[in-house]
């Protein structure tokens, strides 16, 4: 597995496993065992997934050593504020049965974020967090974090795949010395992704399938990829990625497919805060 070194030091592995809509412990708990198990170590979960329990237990029952994995978790909105997310950094590393987090992230721009970024930085100085970051902030609210605290965010996660490039954004993190990280590389499927005509010439090419291209394209663009599946088989296929190279012509060509626009939702959308902000989980 390749590492990127974030901007304290930290290693973290260029492709991760993610739990996103894994809501049944029993599937959640064998999945994360089966990653690791297919050599994930990199283990990206939140309070809002409703299963860091299961992540848990998968870990503890991987048989692999603490030190080896790299586990994210994420602060939901409800959460936000200064004492809010000290309580809330404590329930996940309960929840998860560990004594820190490599990773935690706001998982959303919107709430009292400036306090939850001090506490934070008080749980990052106590070494409870190994790193801390965010998720989803557009670079006008990742400038507003770096100003206005001492600690740097160290990673960014947002959605990043061949319809929505971030050609803007991720140079932008780079000057900062913001890690992006891409989660949703497939799209979901959305937009005929494992149909695009350009994507299946290119994986023939190179005897690899749609998804494999999609996430090397990630990887030789200095991204980290978060890959989700149930199954064993595409586990595997997913993380096997470092035995080719996409070419300068076929790096354009995926470039060529950007829109410039989610495939999901739009941070930006009134609506979408108003949702975000009024969703309570039992958490």
């Amino acid at each position: 597995m390749q590492h990127v070194t974030l901007n304290n030091g930290l290693r973290m592995p260029v492709v991760g496993y993610g739990v996103f809509q894994i809501a049944d412990a029993d599937e959640c708990q064998r999945s994360v065992v089966d990653a690791i198990e297919a050599g994930y170590r990199l283990i990206d979960t939140a309070a809002s997934y409703m299963n860091e329990e299961a992540v848990g237990k998968g870990l503890r029952s991987s048989g692999i050593a603490r030190d080896q994995l790299f586990v994210t978790s994420k602060l939901w909105v409800q959460e936000t504020g200064y004492e809010r997310t000290r309580l809330a950094i404590e329930k996940s590393l309960r929840r998860l049965q560990l004594d820190y987090l490599d990773l935690y992230l706001i998982h959303q721009p919107f709430g009292d974020v400036h306090g939850s970024w001090r506490a934070m930085e008080d749980a990052y100085r106590a070494g409870k967090l190994r790193a801390i970051g965010v998720s989803n902030f557009h670079p006008d609210r990742l400038m507003d974090i770096k100003g206005f605290n001492e600690i740097a965010p160290a990673v960014n996660q947002v959605e990043v795949n061949p319809f929505q490039q971030q050609l803007e954004s991720i140079p932008f993190m780079n000057d900062m010395g913001v890690q992006a990280e891409a989660w949703a590389p497939f799209a979901e499927g959305r937009n005929g992704l494992f149909q695009n005509e350009v994507l299946l010439a290119i994986a023939e090419r190179y005897g690899k399938s749609v998804g494999q291209v999609v996430l090397r394209w990630l990887v030789q663009r200095g991204v980290v990829a978060l890959a989700k599946s149930v199954r064993k088989e595409r586990m595997a296929e997913n993380i096997a990625i470092f035995d080719f190279a996409l070419d300068d012509t076929d790096m354009a060509r995926i470039a060529a497919l950007d829109t410039n626009t989610s495939s999901f939702f739009s941070h930006r959308d009134p609506a979408i805060v108003k949702w975000m902000s009024e969703r309570k989980l039992d958490i």
